[in-house]
């Protein structure tokens, strides 16, 4: 018997265009840090700092499948779903990720955020640029975080590879292509399954402004009185060369 099936949005708005960011920004973030490039470097940090935070918070306020508590399931339901991905066994439509890509997406967010906190930190090889909040740290330790920024940078390009293969996987042999839908918002999927409940344009935009605020105050390097923060920046160490 034939599944009926039914256009739903799936992805909402925000989703799609933090996820595409988040493509467009890597790239940009590591050729600005090969060609020393460190204004425009720390720039798309901050926006790369908000977006992240933005994910993280869309996570408990945003739409229905957008949320840590529909996606992130428990190790027997991971495992059953691998068991029957590999195992040629019928899995259940999910409207949003499922179990195994769930946990792909919070891997992917705890490491961005590793990586974008690490840098606030971190100083270049000269200890002349460095990020907004390094002053809070030893020259020491600032030189490990530039150490651990390039590390964690490398376990960011290896989780895109492993999740570009799997999305092609699942296009050339499960026949389900990822994409389109990351792209439109919507797929067609079994009437039996529920449409995720998308959650209205303007509290995405209030969370965008928190979390926007939020870096900007980081990239400020934090102050904890009004006049530190409206205060002229101070002169870079670059300035003195």
């Amino acid at each position: 018997m034939e599944t009926a099936l039914r256009k739903t949005r799936l992805w909402d708005l925000p989703i799609r265009l933090v996820h595409w960011s988040f493509v467009a920004l890597l790239p940009l973030m590591w050729w600005t840090g090969e060609e020393h490039d460190v204004d425009l470097h720390k720039t798309l940090g901050y926006v790369f700092l908000a977006l992240v935070l933005f994910r993280i918070l869309w996570g408990f306020v945003g739409s229905s499948n957008a949320r840590f508590s529909q996606f992130v399931k428990g190790p027997g339901a991971v495992a059953s779903y691998l068991r029957k991905s590999f195992g040629g066994g019928e899995v259940e439509p999910h409207a949003g990720h499922n179990p195994a890509g769930g946990w792909s997406v919070v891997l992917l967010l705890l490491l961005l955020a590793a990586q974008v906190g690490i840098g606030l930190f971190a100083q270049d090889t000269d200890g002349i640029e460095s990020g907004p909040l390094a002053y809070l740290v030893s020259y020491e330790t600032a030189d490990a975080m530039r150490e651990r920024h390039e590390l964690v940078f490398n376990l960011i390009v290896a989780f895109v590879v492993i999740h570009v293969a799997a999305v092609l996987w699942y296009g050339l042999v499960k026949k389900d292509r990822l994409v389109p839908p990351m792209i439109t918002g919507s797929r067609d999927l079994p009437e039996s399954v529920d449409a995720p409940v998308l959650a209205p344009l303007w509290k995405a935009l209030i969370v965008l402004a928190i979390a926007a605020a939020f870096s900007w105050w980081i990239s400020k390097g934090a102050p904890t009185s009004w006049e530190a923060l409206t205060a002229p920046p101070p002169a870079d160490m670059s300035e003195y060369m």
